[in-house]
């Protein structure tokens, strides 16, 4: 019977992708170690791998992060989210980020300890930042927010640096509704409305300006092209 069950057990590993049971692993050894006592033999030993084939897949814990990551994206993404299309625009952003929290609720004891480690790394925290990017990219999109116009770069960076605020609230918070947490991403999104409103007023009052000056400098360097044609005209006369 205990050799069936192993056999069994073996089966249900390789049905696994090696990528996948590395994302598994580094997860499962951060609920139980510190982030900078994890090293890559400990990984590949857990997954079950050896460290060629980590190699093929993973060049680093970051990028295993980076991959963790996207995991959670398609969680959130795959999930319908057609009902909140007529809530207003913080509502339906609130509703995502709640949804990501949720999907990261089984690796929240990985995530705390992952989080105190990087908080060490500023090399660490800045791709990470990188990582974030993406998927708040996303993230906005599926709430219908335009993330491709003269603000969307500001739109997902704000909404990176809401997510790691209402993170580090959600790791602490213990109560079965969330109710701290949930206090906290509303005040982030009604305060990032404000600052994205000004940000749109003022994108708004500048566009004459930008106008005038791309004017100015279409004007400019048109005299600059019709300047440097006359000299290099002159020159090949004088050569000739």
């Amino acid at each position: 019977m205990a050799k069936r069950a192993k056999s069994e057990g073996t089966s249900d590993t390789a049905a696994v992708s090696p990528r996948d049971r590395i994302i598994d692993a580094l997860m499962a050894l951060a609920a139980e170690m510190r982030w900078d006592e994890i090293d890559l033999p400990t990984i590949a030993a857990r997954a079950d791998v050896s460290l060629a084939d980590f190699r093929d897949h993973f060049p680093s814990k970051g990028a295993i992060l980076g991959a963790f990551a996207k995991r959670i994206d398609r969680i959130v993404l795959a999930e319908p989210a057609d009902e909140m299309a007529d809530e207003p625009a913080d509502q339906r952003v609130f509703d995502v980020m709640m949804r990501r929290l949720d999907a990261l609720m089984p690796y929240r004891d990985a995530l705390r300890r992952i989080s105190k480690g990087l908080m060490a790394d500023p090399l660490a925290m800045a791709a990470l930042n990188g990582v974030m990017l993406n998927s708040m990219r996303f993230m906005l999109a599926s709430a219908g927010i335009d993330t491709e116009d003269r603000l969307g770069a500001l739109r997902v960076q704000g909404a990176v640096l809401i997510f790691a605020r209402v993170q580090r609230v959600w790791l602490d918070d213990e109560d079965p509704g969330l109710a701290r947490t949930m206090a906290k991403l509303d005040r982030e999104l009604k305060q990032a409305g404000r600052m994205i409103r000004m940000a749109e007023d003022a994108d708004r009052l500048s566009a004459p300006f930008r106008g005038i000056a791309r004017r100015v400098f279409c004007g400019v360097t048109g005299f600059g092209a019709r300047h440097r044609m006359r000299d290099r005209d002159h020159d090949e006369t004088v050569s000739v």
